[in-house]
């Protein structure tokens, strides 16, 4: 069986009508695939953000208790190389920038074939210049790094039209990789699509499709939100307009993804792909757009960018209008394509869990909670009816750990430099995973949590949770907080965080599985 991992980044539940019948956004395509798929309405994130994401799928490891953003570590196993050993020709063909950094070596590496459309975000693919670019740039550049946004200008200020934009171009030349290789046998081909990323920059059809006011020159397409104090700033100064226009450019954006991502499964039709191909069609994590008074996907993590789409096409059990409750996780797909491809799973696999007793309609799911978060910030879990955040204490350190010394890249509001900073000295060297046979580094990082406050919410009664029942609720919180620390101690963490998540005394769960 083939295997198609299509990931689309910064996708919300909430623009799809498959999620959200009452939606606005036209995605006719994505649509269609869920009609015949299944629908996973508990999928949640695990580490974020972007690359954290990624070494899940690629390694079936969660970081967020462990590191931040960093490449993959040289005990890691690599997805497609484990693909490769079961006979599959495997490729990646994406427009994710994030891979031909420093900050994220490894990942692309163990590919048979790769293909990159250069160019989105702050890609460093042209010299910058110093022309301050057309308004719409200025206007990004309000609250954002100018030398990124003029780069982001350099790099697609010769576009003509939707054909020069980045799904247009990755959607493409996936469909042209399936074009020249799909009949040399088994293949796992990654597509990664950066889009619906910031910034949200679309041509026209697009841009005008959800709004009939505004423009670009106006209002800001790329709010800040790594840095607390530019995000307090740009929301101080919004409008309710500005934010409607924005949210109107991310749903044209959505809607140009989902058009070429028809073009891309009208190739599957073309070449009769679907009788042996399982195709996984997911996101890293969705993208608020204001929601609470913040951009972005940072802690707390609500279920608006948390609880995120995935789509499931499995040709051994089709179906109509199918949907899973299971819960699930961003983790789960590296376990996923190694049962798929028929490899063997790697013999640490304490993380991912695969997804496929739920398509095969199996009585139990594999999961009964799921413990997700970033790096430095809180912890997050939920049972599916209940969720629970419990953020760290005050005058707790904060340690990384790696076989590797990097270059950090922390993304969200380092108290001791961003991007390019020289870490800090190590404090220590020694075993501290157990599931590890190499010595870690253990480094001292500064991190201004985003808040000190802790949340619980009940996600049937109250699904946009907006009701914080830490205090009304004592017996559910502290039965939560039980399942909190069986998770951690099932998953492992460094000995530190629990004092750090304020959980020592915590007493394991007997009810958790």
């Amino acid at each position: 069986m083939n295997i198609i991992l299509i990931l689309v980044d910064s996708l919300n539940k909430e623009a799809l009508r498959i999620y959200n019948p009452e939606t606005v956004c036209r995605t006719p395509n994505l649509d269609a695939l869920a009609s015949k798929s299944v629908v996973f309405d508990n999928h949640f994130i695990a580490s974020l953000p972007c690359m954290p994401a990624r070494r899940e799928i690629f390694a079936g490891r969660k970081e967020f208790m462990w590191r931040p953003w960093g490449p993959l570590e040289v005990f890691d196993p690599r997805l497609p190389r484990e693909v490769e050993k079961a006979g599959y020709n495997t490729a990646i063909v994406t427009d994710h920038y994030h891979y031909w950094e420093e900050t994220a070596n490894g990942y692309i590496q163990a590919f048979m074939s790769s293909e990159f459309i250069r160019g989105h975000e702050s890609d460093f693919q042209t010299l910058r210049s110093k022309d301050p670019g057309p308004k719409w740039v200025e206007k990004m550049c309000e609250f954002r790094s100018p030398d990124h946004m003029r780069q982001y200008y350099e790099n697609v200020k010769d576009f003509k039209g939707e054909e020069d934009f980045f799904p247009a171009k990755t959607f493409s030349a996936a469909a042209d990789w399936l074009d020249k290789y799909a009949d040399r046998g088994p293949f796992f081909l990654q597509v990664e699509n950066f889009d619906v990323h910031e910034p949200f920059h679309v041509p026209e059809p697009y841009a005008s499709m959800y709004t009939d006011s505004g423009s670009a020159d106006e209002f800001n397409i790329w709010p800040p939100y790594q840095m607390y104090d530019d995000l307090d700033a740009f929301m101080a100064q919004t409008t309710p307009e500005e934010l409607a226009f924005l949210k109107s450019q991310y749903l044209g954006k959505t809607t140009m993804v989902d058009t070429w991502l028809g073009h891309f499964m009208t190739r599957l039709d073309a070449l009769d792909l679907w009788d042996d191909t399982l195709v996984i069609f997911t996101t890293d994590h969705g993208h608020d757009l204001g929601q609470r008074g913040v951009f972005g996907k940072q802690y707390p993590h609500y279920d608006s960018h948390a609880n995120i789409p995935m789509i499931v096409w499995d040709p051994r059990n089709r179906g109509t209008d199918r949907r899973a409750s299971a819960l699930t996780q961003t983790v789960d797909i590296f376990a996923t394509v190694i049962e798929a491809a028929g490899a063997t799973p790697p013999p640490e696999n304490r993380h991912s869990k695969s997804i496929f007793p739920i398509l095969d309609g199996a009585a139990s799911a594999p999961r009964d909670t799921i413990l997700y978060g970033t790096f430095g910030q809180g912890v997050c879990i939920t049972d599916g009816e209940w969720t629970l955040f419990k953020s760290p204490v005050e005058g707790e350190p904060l340690f990384a750990y790696s076989t590797m010394i990097t270059q950090p890249l922390i993304v969200d509001n380092p108290v001791d430099g961003r991007v390019g900073a020289m870490p800090p000295p190590p404090v220590g060297q020694d075993y501290y995973d157990p599931t590890i046979p190499y010595p870690q580094w253990k480094l001292p990082i500064n991190i201004d949590p985003r808040t000190r406050e802790n949340f619980l919410f009940n996600r049937k009664a109250d699904p946009g949770q907006t009701e914080n029942l830490w205090d009304r609720e004592p017996a559910r919180r502290d039965q939560m907080l039980s399942m909190l620390r069986a998770c951690l101690d099932e998953e492992g963490y460094p000995a530190e965080q629990l004092k750090r998540l304020g959980l020592a005394d915590t007493e394991t769960h007997a009810g958790h599985g």
